[in-house]
């Protein structure tokens, strides 16, 4: 009798778990979303709309034996998941994806493949005729953002504040220096260590002229502005407790095989996850293949070995516009900083999308 699983969320890490395990069992995977997204092109999309459609992969053409319920989990407990249209789904095995909510643009916020292709390009459209931008948070989201508008429109004055001292604190001083000089190059202005005495009286992405002033007592006029900064992790569902204990962050504590503390047959992976490490995607299909191939020898009555340590140093792919950016990657002598050609190979030029089609076969 083939097992069933369920995959709750189909971001990164449960769309490969729900592909990796639909020729081993019953997959359901539950998203609210018609297609997975590539969240990492968003931000091209934003200065080129033209460019939106290579993040979208229709989950019916590429999960061809698993089943796809468009719809939100409610409620999670041992032996299913109670979805928001009252619908029950029971499974012999769970995988909690549900992963962060960020601010749009960086994560857009409609359910269907043509709303977030409309927000886009309305946001587009107010974009363009913005001479002056202010990006709030100077994290990865905020530069890649400032790199993306500066690519597209070289004469825009664009202004990133974050309250932090430093950039990227948790990475090589060499990364630091490269992306300094980088930003300068740009001309993308770069005002650490202040916060703003009260947030822009517009709406952020919406075009209208304003003027704020930071901690420091300078005023920075602008007509449009994002906001860069605020993760939040998508577990309301467990709110209720009848699965697990969640974290004061939101996140759900997991053994080193993924599994939620006190069951062999349900796991996390990704951002609602409490490993210790930078949630990021590239982290997340990894713990997709640790629970991947758990639940196969599971399946086949075997004991699952397979188990997920963070690495010891943070790793990063930053780009800058498609050719622009710095990163740092994992060697065994320790972190390594690579240059802009490097991160442009693997990331900047086409944003992840041709590993992909390749994945998914959606060529």
């Amino acid at each position: 009798m083939r097992r069933t699983v369920a995959v709750i969320g189909g971001g990164y890490g449960g769309s490969a778990v729900a592909k990796a395990l639909e020729s081993e069992a019953d997959v359901i995977l539950v998203d609210p979303r018609e297609a997975f997204i590539n969240t990492a092109g968003s931000l091209r999309a934003l200065t080129r709309p033209e460019w939106g459609s290579n993040m979208f992969f229709p989950y019916k053409q590429w999960l061809t034996r698993g089943t796809v319920l468009r719809d939100r989990a409610a409620s999670v407990d041992p032996g299913g998941v109670t979805l928001a249209s009252g619908q029950r789904v029971e499974a012999d095995y769970l995988v909690l994806a549900t992963g962060s909510s960020y601010a749009y643009p960086a994560k857009p916020e409609a359910d269907s493949v043509e709303e977030v292709l409309d927000d886009l390009r309305l946001t587009h459209k107010e974009l363009a005729g913005a001479e002056r931008v202010l990006i709030l948070g100077a994290g990865p989201v905020g530069l890649e953002l400032a790199g993306e508008i500066k690519e597209v429109w070289p004469h825009k004055q664009v202004t990133v504040v974050d309250p932090a001292e430093r950039l990227l604190p948790a990475f090589q001083p060499e990364l630091r220096q490269d992306l300094h000089r980088q930003l300068d190059e740009l001309d993308i202005r770069l005002r650490l260590g202040t916060g703003l005495t009260a947030p822009p009286a517009t709406e952020p992405g919406q075009a209208g002229t304003f003027t704020v002033t930071t901690t420091g007592g300078d005023d920075i006029t602008a007509d449009i502005w994002f906001r860069a900064h605020g993760v939040r992790v998508n577990s309301d569902y467990l709110a209720d407790g009848r699965l697990t204990t969640r974290t004061s962050r939101g996140q759900v504590p997991v053994t080193e095989t993924l599994n939620i503390h006190g069951y062999e047959h349900v796991y996390a992976i990704g951002d609602i996850t409490d490993v210790p490490e930078a949630k990021m995607a590239g982290y997340a299909m990894q713990h997709a293949e640790v629970v991947a191939r758990n639940i196969t020898a599971q399946l086949r009555g075997e004991r699952p070995t397979a188990t997920y340590r963070a690495a010891a140093d943070p790793m990063i792919l930053l780009p800058l516009g498609p050719r622009g950016g710095a990163g740092q990657l994992p060697t065994p002598d320790g972190p390594a900083v690579v240059p802009a050609t490097t991160v442009s190979e693997y990331k900047g030029a086409d944003l992840f999308t041709g590993r992909f089609t390749e994945q998914f076969s959606a060529a």
